[in-house]
């Protein structure tokens, strides 16, 4: 039997045998154990057995037990099954304790602290909370679905990608995704999502456009998760197709700042709206460039700040009122226009970053 509470599971390192209960029951009523088994019509050793949780309670044993102490059949069939259950957890996470080195892999701080799995109290039920979250039987299957694909994406020589952190933060995602009710995916209503989307930009408090962006995106069939990279993991964002008709559109919210925050998120659209439905991006901060790669900056950037009105940057100087109306005018957040001059050289990286908006996340809690 198991106390569940918000902080974790109760899952004593003993088991209580059905006959345990029988035997309370014997002792206050009287009845010898040889008395009882004439009443039940078995041995006496049979009930010692009962009694030591060496015989289990069968149906048969069941009913009788019900007309002999009055006690439901369903009551101690229900004790038997949780008795045995009980055992063969503590064989199975004596077991999987052999599997412990694996947890060194994992980013189980993080992962607790965001609530991504529950704290266990024993070596090998923290390794079975593992594998229920990547949702696999054994760290063997673990290694092929989720370790192999990550380790398939190549960061620079200067930065290096943990990857049991990325797929434990990507296979986070799936887990949210999956509680967010999308619309079955179309390319031209997630296009004209993304103009609504793009007004969002000026709205300052994560926690009203926020709700909005995961909204919008998934009446297009994209789920929109938000979820804090834990160490080792160098991520901006990750796109994956769940189904053909549903996008996971990810960020990792590593920066603070909005022109980051919104740039990775059009360059997810982009992957979604420019690339095959068999192909999964995870984008590495300072990651080999490719074909791809260079397509989805692209499209961020020339949907942030489209080309008719982005030939204008390089005129502009490093007067703050003159990136104000020039932000105004394009309807952007002033902050990504900084952002873009930055990017582009037209604007030192220790010029005017006042005019980003610093996010503070708040933490799991």
């Amino acid at each position: 039997m198991a106390q569940t509470t918000k902080e974790t599971v109760f899952r004593p390192d003993w088991a209580s045998a059905p006959g345990e209960t029988l035997a309370d029951i014997l002792e206050e009523r009287g009845w010898s154990q040889s008395a009882f088994a004439e009443r039940i019509g078995y041995t006496e050793k049979h009930v010692s057995l009962l009694i030591n949780g060496k015989a289990s309670i069968t149906e048969d044993a069941a009913f009788k037990l019900e007309r002999v102490l009055g006690s439901s059949a369903g009551f101690w069939l229900s004790r038997e099954a949780h008795y045995r259950e009980a055992i063969a957890r503590e064989e199975e996470e004596r077991e999987l304790e052999k599997e412990s080195s694996w947890l060194r892999e994992l980013p189980i701080r993080h992962m607790l602290q965001n609530r991504w799995i529950k704290p266990a109290q024993a070596t090998g039920a923290l390794v079975a909370e593992c594998l229920r979250f990547f949702e696999v039987a054994s760290v063997k299957t673990w290694r092929t679905s989720y370790k192999e694909p990550v380790a398939a994406f190549r960061a620079s020589k200067r930065y290096s990608i943990d990857t049991a952190a990325t797929a434990a933060w990507l296979k986070q995602g799936e887990r949210e995704a999956a509680n967010i009710e999308c619309h079955a995916f179309d390319k031209s209503a997630f296009k004209d999502c993304l103009t609504e989307v793009r007004k969002l930009t000026n709205e300052t408090n994560p926690e009203l456009f926020v709700p909005k962006l995961i909204h919008l995106c998934a009446k297009a069939g994209v789920a929109v998760v938000l979820a804090p990279a834990p160490k080792g993991c160098p991520v901006s964002g990750a796109t994956k197709w769940l189904s053909p008709t549903k996008a996971l559109l990810m960020l990792s919210l590593r920066h603070k700042s909005n022109d980051h925050l919104w740039f990775s998120f059009f360059h997810e659209a982009g992957h979604i709206l420019l690339h095959g439905k068999r192909m999964m991006f995870i984008d590495v901060e300072r990651m080999l460039t490719d074909e791809h790669e260079d397509e989805a900056n692209r499209f961020a950037r020339d949907f942030l700040i489209p080309p008719s009105v982005g030939v204008r940057l390089r005129d502009l100087s490093e007067h703050e009122d003159e990136v104000m109306r020039f932000a105004k005018e394009a309807a952007i957040a002033p902050g990504i226009v900084v952002g873009r001059m930055q990017n582009e050289g037209m604007l030192a990286w220790n010029k005017l970053n006042h005019l980003k908006v610093r996010y503070i996340w708040r933490e799991a809690g």
